[in-house]
């Protein structure tokens, strides 16, 4: 099994490298500061769950030096889908499998709409993970699994593959028929983590413990619920609650990819999260008044950061 990892952040990094540590053949597409220190040194993990370093990598800027690979786990930030999306051709064979382990929730129709449909493979990544430098990633929460499925619906072989390379890997993993509907749960949980951690500027057990910021939480996923059903999307009805729940389960000290790149001056995802939220609900005639609320917040480090 052949895996190229485009894009080596807290994702890539983590999920890239332990596929790579248990024999397969990864490569990681990678750029900057991060392509050197890999190529130099290797790529090492922090983890909750036992840190673990690979050396060497096979790490390169150029997917025509990867060459075609059975599977290609994007997992770059989601404002660069487009771009990476439009440079995916090298990479690919007759059967290659292109599986999106990033944020949001329409990710996978940019990738569809340049490569087709019968390419693409959802997922959805449950990790807090991040780059702590160049060739290092911290993994400081989340039970770092994964559920993926066919863009298409229903379940594959191939799919079925990759959850079998993952489990060996030593990681969690899942096929699902359904990847929309999982996505958008995912979606829920994603929106009230980041919108209150990065808003708040503090960690989810602080958050989890004030009745009013629990709330806040608990509000948020519900108005991203309410969107996915006017999108005819399924979601259980006590979805937030079981969100918040799983909030109670985790780290105290977890906060989110948005938090880290808001305090790290990096460009955010804003606008794939909670600007996804205020623009569909708009569309279906919805009210998110906290979702709108948070994104009016964090709008302006949005802007100061992409500067």
């Amino acid at each position: 099994m052949k895996l190229a990892v485009y894009g080596t952040g807290g994702v890539g990094g983590f999920f890239g490298g332990k596929l790579a540590s248990s024999g397969a053949d990864v490569w990681f597409i990678a750029r900057g500061s991060q392509l050197q220190a890999l190529q130099a040194g290797g790529l090492r993990v922090t983890s909750v769950h036992g840190d673990f370093v690979v050396d060497p990598v096979t790490a390169t800027d150029d997917p025509v030096q990867a060459g075609p690979c059975d599977y290609v786990l994007v997992a770059v930030k989601s404002y660069h889908t487009g771009q990476v999306a439009t440079g995916l051709s090298p990479l690919l064979h007759d059967n290659t499998a292109v599986v999106s382990l990033q944020n949001g929730v329409d990710n996978e129709e940019k990738l569809a709409a340049a490569i087709g449909e019968e390419r693409v493979v959802g997922g959805a990544a449950y990790i807090f993970a991040s780059v702590s430098q160049p060739g290092m990633i911290e993994h400081t929460g989340g039970p770092a699994t994964i559920v993926v499925g066919e863009w298409r619906g229903g379940r594959s072989e191939r799919v079925g593959a990759l959850v079998d390379a993952c489990q060996a890997a030593g990681f969690g993993a899942e096929q699902t028929g359904d990847i929309r509907s999982t996505l958008w749960a995912k979606f829920a949980f994603i929106c009230a983590q980041a919108g209150t951690t990065a808003a708040i500027r503090l960690p989810i057990g602080e958050i989890r413990t004030a009745p009013a910021s629990r709330e806040l939480f608990r509000r948020i996923a519900a108005e991203v619920c309410e969107v996915a059903r006017a999108e005819g999307i399924g979601l259980p009805g006590d979805l937030p609650d079981r969100h918040l729940a799983f909030a109670d389960g985790l780290e105290a000290g977890s906060y989110s990819s948005l938090h880290h790149d808001l305090t790290h001056g990096h460009a955010m995802e804003l606008e794939a999260l909670l600007g996804e939220v205020v623009r569909r609900s708009t569309r279906a005639g919805l009210a998110a008044p906290m979702s709108e609320a948070l994104y009016a917040v964090l709008q302006p480090w949005q802007l100061r950061n992409r500067r």
